[in-house]
């Protein structure tokens, strides 16, 4: 089977507010997939009602060819859940938060100090294990959650905003760690996050504006659609940018000015080398993509 989620005229409202409107798409197994948007545009929405927490008003989801409405225990046990809040038991130590989590999955006695034993490995969790999760980091909780989603060794991780707050050692930590797994084991990895960098190493993003999508698409293919290539000139003044006759703007240390792509630049460059004596050419990021896309700037916090 090679889509392990299919999702086809998805709706919810609630009232009035249409938080999702006739969405349909498809992740692929074992791809890393970026669900984009800002807050209220719907992700949450349609993450809750994938695991099952909340009811749809219509639509079909299926989860690796199981479809919800019939079978929804055994879709929820394809899913390990990261949530934006950690959903841990701060006055209970982690051992004790991994061992009531295990038992809900009927992991249990030796089946289960054996999956402790492989995660605490994977997630360094060793020397915190009799610690209660209320005195631990925000990295270490992080890792907790984490662990916690695959006890049952889920076939897709779904992981909403997982590193918002994180010092970035502990971002890039948890991310080779499920970069690792992805790879090991296929796993499909169904992100949504405020981290650009990170939207922009999925195989394929879907970017959500107000319950619809926007833009869909590899990140390569939303760059080329909705961004051109920049060129950032240094040591020069305004007169000489304006005189390229292309859309600029004033940056801390000169001046970005927005070309169609790499081969406009080349040719402004052999026509005005004068004005070139200090400058890089870059593409478009997913930041402008999504700032074309929506119009608006996607920047942290959670919906």
């Amino acid at each position: 089977m090679e889509n392990s989620i299919q999702i086809s005229r998805l709706f919810k409202s609630y009232g009035k507010v249409k938080a999702v409107q006739d969405l349909s798409f498809r992740v692929k197994r074992g791809e890393l997939f970026a669900f984009l948007g800002l807050n209220g545009a719907g992700k949450s929405t349609t993450i809750s009602i994938m695991c099952g927490q909340l009811k749809k008003d219509g639509g079909m989801v299926e989860i690796n060819g199981k479809n919800l409405d019939d079978d929804p225990i055994a879709v929820k046990t394809e899913l390990g859940v990261v949530f934006q809040n950690s959903v841990l038991d701060k006055p209970l130590t982690v051992y004790e938060n991994l061992k009531t989590r295990a038992a809900l999955y009927g992991i249990v006695g030796e089946s289960f100090e054996k999956r402790l034993s492989e995660l605490s490995e994977l997630f360094e969790l060793s020397e915190i294990l009799k610690r209660p999760v209320g005195k631990l980091s925000g990295g270490q909780r992080r890792r907790v959650d984490v662990a916690r989603a695959l006890l049952h060794k889920p076939s897709i991780l779904v992981l909403d905003e997982p590193t918002t707050g994180l010092d970035p050692q502990t971002r890039k930590t948890v991310w080779s760690i499920i970069e690792d797994l992805r790879k090991k084991n296929n796993m499909t990895v169904f992100l949504t996050t405020h981290y650009m960098e990170e939207a922009a190493e999925a195989d394929y993003v879907v970017i959500l504006d107000n319950g619809k999508i926007s833009a869909e698409g590899a990140p390569i293919e939303l760059k080329n659609t909705y961004t051109g290539d920049f060129i950032f000139l240094y040591n020069t003044d305004e007169a000489k940018v304006a005189s390229l006759q292309k859309p600029y703007e004033a940056i801390a240390d000169g001046y970005r000015v927005s070309v169609s792509n790499t081969k406009e630049a080349t040719e402004l460059i052999l026509k005005y080398p004068e004005v070139f004596t200090d400058y890089e050419i870059t593409k478009g990021k997913m930041d402008d993509v999504f700032l074309a896309v929506t119009g608006k700037k996607l920047v942290g916090g959670g919906e």
